[in-house]
């Protein structure tokens, strides 16, 4: 059994600005945040969800029965839900006590290339999280952020040497948004694994359910991921 917390914090984007060819902005990817909260606590995790600024805004491409099943949108409809509810009352990272985690996971959305390179708040409590022995995870888009987070006994990222995946160039292109990145000189996460010292693997297929966990650094490739990503978190968590 693990000596470290039970308790898990769900990272959250909090970036939500104009981002598609028709206007739409980008933002949370619901099920990447949802489908990993359902696994957590169904394993017995207390799970606390975070932005940067304790502020959030929904991706609407998410929110489409190509991503979600019949309980997922009996989720969202459902403002007493307990997902509904942390959501709406987001925590912001900077209020919280980075030792009250044993674990952190990432969720996505393409905002998270925009912010989570940023976050300070987000990256101490998951720096703290891995210090301390505990299990770093993130998918899709969320691997964003794990460059960032160091490593404190060797001063890499947590990634250096380590093997991940994450949304794939594949991916970007078949959804027409990789001229939209470069132009906005974001970084695709294969490109910013690999300047990490990482390994960068990905499926055969970018919407193929994919996942890897290198130790306590736990990763998954897209939104078909989410649940098997966190499957592997815990899993990681509890071999501690």
């Amino acid at each position: 059994m693990s000596p470290l917390p039970k308790r898990a914090l769900l990272a959250i984007t909090s970036y939500n600005g104009p981002f598609y060819s028709n206007g739409d902005p980008t933002g949370l990817f619901y099920t990447e945040a949802l489908h990993p909260y359902n696994v957590l606590t169904k394993a017995g995790f207390t799970v606390d969800l975070a932005s940067e600024t304790g502020t959030y805004g929904m991706d609407p491409h998410s929110i489409d029965k190509m991503f979600m099943n019949e309980s997922d949108f009996a989720t969202y409809n459902d403002a007493d839900a307990e997902f509904s509810k942390k959501l709406a009352s987001l925590n912001k990272a900077s209020d919280l006590n980075p030792a009250d985690y044993g674990l952190f996971f990432a969720s996505a959305g393409h905002a998270t290339l925009f912010d989570y390179p940023k976050a300070k708040a987000l990256i101490a409590i998951a720096e703290d999280v891995w210090a301390r022995g505990g299990v770093v995870s993130a998918v899709c888009h969320g691997p964003a952020i794990l460059p960032h987070i160091m490593d404190k006994q060797t001063g890499k990222s947590v990634v250096s040497g380590k093997k991940v995946t994450g949304f794939t160039d594949e991916g970007e292109e078949q959804m027409g948004l990789m001229d939209k990145i470069n132009e906005l000189g974001l970084v695709p996460i294969s490109k910013a694994a690999e300047s990490a010292g990482a390994t960068y693997l990905k499926p055969e297929g970018p919407f193929d359910d994919y996942s890897i966990a290198d130790g306590r650094l736990v990763t998954g490739t897209n939104p078909a991921s989410a649940h098997s990503t966190a499957v592997k978190a815990v899993a990681a968590f509890e071999s501690l």
